[in-house]
Formats: structure tokens, C-alpha cells, sequence
């Protein structure tokens, strides 16, 4: 996800992004745990995806003051 979409959201498809993509991290996780992941560049994604997300939030959280 860019930069970009991630400004075209709205505050709540931001939240239900952000719930999105904790529970994907946790089945990943799972799956580390339990059997072999083919692509471990998931992890990364999700996190710097997760990072612009909770970003953006807190700025326009910031904004509003």
C-alpha cells in the first residue's frame, strides 16, 4: 500500500485497514509457528504497511487539535 491510498482513506476504512492487517501479522506469526512460510517478505510488507497506516491516523488525530 502507498503513501498515496493511504491518504485517500477515510478514517474508518483506515481502522478497518489497521484490524486487517494485525490479524493477517498473527496468522502469519501462527504459521511460523506451525509450518513453513514460502514468502517471509510478508512480514516486512505488512509491517511498514501497518506503520503508514497508524501514521497517518495519528496525523490527522494531531491535525484536528
Amino acid at each position: 500500500m502507498k503513501a498515496r491510498e493511504v491518504h485517500k482513506l477515510s478514517d474508518e476504512e483506515i481502522d478497518v485497514e489497521v484490524d486487517r492487517l494485525r490479524r493477517k501479522r498473527f496468522e502469519l506469526r501462527t504459521q511460523a509457528v506451525t509450518e513453513k512460510i514460502q514468502d517471509t517478505s510478508q512480514f516486512g510488507k505488512i509491517r511498514k504497511d501497518l506503520a503508514r497506516l497508524l501514521t497517518e491516523r495519528s496525523a490527522r488525530v494531531q491535525n484536528q487539535d
